[in-house]
């Protein structure tokens, strides 16, 4: 190893396991140079050493996850030969069980999408999988999937193959070499204090897996990671088993197994795991080993037990614990920091460090040399924790025994987080609660789904990928949109005060769309990179000279701050503050819904007083409320910003006006149907840093003329010059009424897979499931061939005729949000 501890180096990466590592191949792949790994004892001597090394992708349900799993997959399986140091990779295979009906929905609907990126998996019979794992009990399975091109791999050997792939491309790599603080000036990282010296840097890395959190608070970052117990067992030598036994992972005991030296490694995910080390992870905890708790664990054993009876009559050659750590959503912490800049983080991989890290080591070395990220962000960028309130020990407490089952066992499309509830709560959440509202959980927001007739039959009988108890109340809810008028509390959006001197050069910078408007008028628009990706689509209202109002969903909150404060300029004047919890959103929408705006207002709400996108004070019966002329569901409306302090007040004032129009509370069910019916975008949803507005069909929104461009203009002028896109966003409508859409569906054009759908839902109105999906097609995707072509949408395993549309399949023309 190098001895010579450098006084600078480009960059800087904290932390020598599997993601500091691979951080470091990449960055020299990529030409970079001079990189430092700092690693505090010895190279993998944190998680990495007692990792299980499987390479396996068990049920991957969004694009970015299979695209990393893939690279990394590969990457690894080519390792050795690339470097010369061994890595230990077997191509061994991998079972899925599936036992119940439930199950084999899932399994076959993630099956087929991650076919789609090169992911092999075929669907065998109970007899197929004994066959191939001959100690296995499959009597209660139904079916089951074989991976034939996966396998494992040493965690140890892998590490340190990478180390020698950045070594010789120039990398230096110090052990015994531990950070004591990251050195900061002017809000950048420059450096870190080492027990040897400090190290001057242009971008620092924090990449030390469990030791992320406190060597990150040390700086004033916010990086959310728990470390929690992990158990596997190891058995004494047992008939049947061969080196060249497959893996099996079995959701339904949360359990996985492998050979190991002739023995069966049995390793468990237990619902009810332990935090490990609240407060604090000793510095000196190296290759370390937990005490392990065999009161707690012996029925989890058990129960694993009885998909390999034999194990249990085995002898036990090791029972081991150690640490692994997790996030609260279950994605991993990725990206620049947030509250620093020239800081990045990649941390959280989940107990996946070992088969993401190749992926995220990619991703993030791009990120850095290049300036964006090459796959969608969106889920694991670390901005989207800015705001602190998942990282207190209450939260993680709290939050982490739910995390190892949850990121294992069998997935529902509406399944909620169980634990560390009522994070955020609207100041209507007592209304709501006694109104029948049935709650889930999206970025610690406490978010009315749908509504219930009382609020005891508020629950979910049993969740499914079909139809469930609560279907048709969420219909009743999307009728009421259509026919008569709704209330929705939608307190979630974020909201962001925009004002000083230079409040309108900033937002005139990021934003496609022209900002520079009258007071009062409301701009959708959407904001890209330089590369002419999405970063944001949202709202932004003038409400005076100098001052702005920013709304974007509360999945974007931490980015969509983090955006525009990085791009003031030097010496601009710009003040941005977070209103969100000041302000009760309560949305008004329906053909019905002027009728009782104008019973609690004295205000001028007709078409040509109040316009569509405009925006104005109004009265609201003893109260003065910003009511903005806009729409999310395609109906006549309203979004009223009430003061928390009267939100109480108001909504009471509007459910009593409202009976004599039938007024409904609607949630979030009825929100994504309505929705989808007019084909709106999302961010991060449907659409994402690797998307454009162009190909989206958002391209009414991007102003290439406005005066002094904007960032990524030039970008998409390029995309919008090349003419008519191969790759563009549609909308579909399944024509048989009964399977349901909810995303990662199988696109067909001809009989050719061309894309997936990206979200769907139940549109109520349009009579079958509806969702939108990016198609690919190989030649300009016009509108002629749209409108002739034979269309299908794959769902769990079936070819369904749908209905494709460049334009909303409902109100196209838009007639009914401009009366």
């Amino acid at each position: 190893m190098t001895t010579a501890l450098p006084s600078h180096a480009q960059t800087v990466i904290i932390g020598g396991g599997s993601i500091g590592c691979n951080i470091a191949y990449h960055l020299t792949k990529l030409g970079m140079s001079d990189v430092v790994v700092l690693e505090r004892d010895k190279l993998t001597s944190g998680t990495t050493w007692h990792a299980a090394g499987e390479i396996v992708p068990a049920v991957l349900g969004s694009e970015w996850e299979c695209e990393l799993y893939t690279y990394g997959r590969n990457l690894i399986a080519g390792l050795e030969d690339e470097t010369g140091q061994a890595t230990g990779w077997r191509e061994v295979g991998y079972i899925q069980p599936a036992d119940t009906p439930e199950r084999v929905e899932e399994m076959r609907r993630g099956t087929a999408f991650m076919r789609r990126f090169g992911i092999e998996v075929h669907e065998i019979t109970p007899a197929e999988a004994a066959e191939r794992f001959p100690i296995g009990d499959f009597s209660n399975t139904i079916t089951a999937f074989w991976y034939p091109k996966e396998g494992r791999t040493n965690p140890v050997d892998t590490t340190m193959a990478l180390a020698r792939g950045a070594r010789s491309r120039g990398a230096k790599i110090f052990e015994d070499t531990s950070v004591s603080e990251i050195i900061t000036r002017d809000g950048k990282a420059v450096g870190v204090r080492t027990d040897k010296g400090d190290i001057m840097a242009e971008n620092v890395v924090i990449a030390a897996g469990m030791w992320s959190r406190q060597i990150g608070a040390r700086a004033g970052l916010n990086l959310p990671l728990q470390a929690a117990e992990h158990y596997y067992l190891i058995t004494e030598p047992m008939e049947g088993i061969s080196r060249d036994l497959p893996l099996v992972e079995d959701p339904h005991s949360w359990a996985y197994y492998r050979e190991e030296v002739g023995g069966l490694l049995v390793g468990l995910f237990e619902p009810d795991a332990a935090p490990w080390n609240i407060d604090h992870i000793p510095e000196n905890f190296t290759f370390g080993e937990i005490d392990p708790d065999w009161d707690r664990m012996a029925p989890h054993l058990e129960r694993a037990f009885e998909r390999v009876p034999q194990a249990a009559e085995a002898g036990i050659r090791k029972f081991f614990c150690g640490p692994e750590s997790f996030t609260p959503d279950l994605a991993p912490l990725v990206g620049p920091a947030p509250e620093l800049g020239n800081c990045w983080v990649a941390a959280g991989l989940n107990s996946l460090g070992i088969l993401n890290g190749p992926g995220i080591g990619m991703a993030l070395a791009h990120w850095i040399v290049e300036g964006h990220c090459p796959v969608d962000h969106t889920a694991f960028n670390v901005e989207r924790f800015a705001d602190g309130s998942h990282n207190t020990p209450a939260f993680r407490r709290a939050r982490t025994p739910e995390l190892l089952a949850k990121s294992f066992g069998a997935h529902y499309p509406n399944e909620s987080f169980k634990t560390a509830r009522g994070l955020k709560q609207s100041a209507l959440y007592d209304r709501l609660k006694d109104a029948g509202a049935y709650f889930s959980e999206s970025h610690g927001w406490e978010l009315p789904d749908w509504f219930a007739p009382t609020p005891e039959q508020a629950k979910i009988e049993r969740y499914s990928w079909g139809r469930q108890n609560w279907f048709d109340w969420h219909a009743e809810e999307h009728r009421a949109a259509r026919e008569g008028v709704i209330i929705m509390d939608m307190s979630s959006m974020s909201k962001f005060l925009v004002q000083g001197r230079d409040a309108c050069a900033l937002l005139s910078r990021v934003s496609c769309n022209e900002v520079d408007v009258e007071p009062g008028r409301l701009v959708y628009t959407a904001w890209v990179n330089e590369v002419g990706g999405f970063e944001a689509d949202l709202t932004v209202t003038r409400l005076e000279r100098d001052k702005f109002m920013v709304v974007v969903g509360e999945n974007s909150h931490g980015h969509t701050e983090t955006w525009m404060r990085r791009h003031i300029g030097e010496g601009e004047f710009v003040t941005i503050t977070d209103v969100t919890p000041g302000i009760t959103q309560i949305n008004i929408h329906g053909p019905k819904a002027r009728d009782l705006m104008q019973k609690v207002s004295d205000a001028d709400l007709s078409n040509e007083a109040f316009p569509f996108m405009t925006g104005r004070n109004i009265d609201v019966g003893f109260f003065n409320v910003f009511a903005l002329r806009v729409t999310y569901v395609g109906e006549l409306g309203w979004e009223l910003q009430v003061p928390a302090l009267y939100a109480v007040q108001v909504y009471d004032l509007l459910i009593e006006a409202g009976q004599e129009f039938g007024i409904r509370n609607a949630g979030m069910q009825t929100l994504s149907s309505l929705r989808l019916e007019k084909a709106y975008r999302d961010f991060g949803i449907d659409v994402d840093n690797t998307d454009n507005p162009i190909e989206a069909g958002l391209g009414f929104a991007v102003k290439l003329d406005k005066p002094g461009g904007f960032i990524g203009r030039d970008a998409l002028a390029e995309i919008k010059a090349a003419g008519v896109p191969k790759n563009r966003m549609l909308q579909f409508l399944l024509q048989d009424p009964e399977p349901l859409m909810y995303g990662n569906e199988l696109i067909y054009l001809n009989g050719q897979e061309v894309g997936h759908i990206q979200v769907g839902a139940y549109g109520h109105t349009l009579g079958g499931a509806v969702g939108i999906g990016f198609a690919e097609w190989d030649e300009p995707l016009k509108a002629e061939i749209v409108n002739s072509g034979d269309w299908e949408i794959g769902v769990a395993g079936k070819r369904v005729k749908a209905i494709a549309s460049l334009k909303p399949l409902f109100d196209p023309a838009m007639e009914r949000i401009r009366c």
